[in-house]
């Protein structure tokens, strides 16, 4: 899919709607696409402040009786309109002034409870978008200093049984290391690395002439959330490819300027060494 997805498209992806085999193409449109996963995530955030806004605002205590009142004087207007015309022509219009003055503060309520989640809402994804942004730069700029580093690395082996123990006692975690990598991928060794100083674990791969930068870090809250890696990360900062993905303990984001195509089939076959 090279065009970007259509209004129809996004709106069966934020209801639910999309097939599995549907659902798969979209995603991996998103993860090359900057643009598309920009319009999702708002059409997202519409979706969920409309729903907010329809479950937080409710009929005010009264207004049941308030209504009633008015039809019964409604009909008390019909009754004596052959009696007094005149009379019954204002008493219409108050009646209908009083239930006009109530829709308006009805309304005026709505619009300005709308207005409130909204710009809470937009404020909250600004933030989560502005640390998602940092974090990309922090996890950039560590794998270019990796590549730029005229040390080697901490550990330089490509035996998974070389790598793996080396981290026991440095880091507060366990990881695993695939059996098999994709054909032209190769581990060079690892480091031992720190972010919103905390140790974490820096695996680097090869990949013909590229370098790849494998981050793992622990959840923190007893798995239940990430503090070091919140997502959904950029696909794509500073030229480079950003991918990843979650455990119930672990936290693993991987950052290249390899082809996505081979930089996915890495990042999978790492992932299924954790399963």
């Amino acid at each position: 899919m090279t065009e970007h997805l259509s209004s129809p498209t996004l709106s069966a992806l934020v209801d639910g709607e999309l097939s599995t085999s549907q659902l798969s193409v979209v995603k991996e449109h998103l993860d090359s696409c900057p643009s598309c996963t920009s319009a999702a995530l708002a059409a997202a955030l519409l979706k969920t402040t409309t729903a907010k806004a329809g479950q937080r605002y409710t009929v005010a205590d009264g207004f049941q009786n308030r209504m009633k009142s008015l039809i019964a004087q409604e009909n008390a207007r019909v009754v004596n309109h052959e009696q007094d015309p005149a009379r019954s022509s204002m008493n219409t219009l108050r009646a209908w002034s009083a239930f006009s003055g109530w829709a308006a503060a009805a309304l005026l309520l709505v619009v300005v409870g709308l207005w409130s989640v909204t710009r809470q809402n937009a404020a909250h994804t600004a933030a989560s978008l502005a640390q998602q942004t940092n974090l990309a730069t922090e996890i950039s700029d560590l794998h270019v200093a990796t590549l730029a580093a005229n040390q080697p690395l901490q550990v330089l082996s490509s035996d998974r049984h070389t790598v793996k123990p080396w981290f026991q006692g440095k880091i507060p975690f366990t990881f695993n290391l695939p059996e098999q990598l994709p054909a032209g991928a190769t581990l060079l060794g690892a480091n031992l690395a720190y972010l919103h100083n905390q140790p974490i674990a820096q695996l680097v791969y090869a990949i013909g002439q590229h370098r790849v930068s494998v981050f793992v870090g622990a959840k923190s809250n007893g798995g239940k959330d990430s503090d070091l890696f919140p997502g959904p990360l950029p696909p794509q900062h500073a030229g480079f490819q950003i991918s990843g993905f979650t455990t119930e303990s672990l936290s693993v984001v991987a950052i290249s300027d390899v082809d996505r195509a081979r930089f996915t089939g890495l990042i999978n076959v790492i992932e299924q060494a954790q399963k």
